[in-house]
């Protein structure tokens, strides 16, 4: 019999010690339980050998609380070079903005 898996312990890929979860191509960095979280958009890709490498990537600093509406959950947006280039910059986003409260 197949076991059922408890939310709680399953384990995400995790950048800086938060989790990263990916659907499709949008990569959410950060807790869901926090106030705040990274939403990384990846516009397109670039082939390099068997691998596809992103493009152009979305980052938004949103707010996680459902009752706002989604238009007005995102505080800032900008657009990077290359995953890592967005991933970082997001991190450093919401590191600042969990600290201000």
């Amino acid at each position: 019999m197949a076991e059922k898996k408890d939310a709680k312990t399953e384990k995400f890929l995790e950048y800086k010690g938060k989790p990263l979860v990916r659907s499709g191509n949008t990569i959410y960095y950060g807790d869901m339980n926090d106030p705040y979280v990274i939403c990384l958009g990846i516009k397109n890709s670039e082939d390099l050998k068997d691998i596809k490498l992103a493009g152009d990537v979305t980052i938004q600093l949103m707010y996680t609380d459902e009752d706002i509406p989604p238009k007005d959950r995102i505080i800032k947006k900008s657009e990077k070079k290359g995953l890592f280039n967005a991933l970082d910059l997001g991190a450093a986003w919401l590191e600042r903005q969990l600290k201000k409260g």
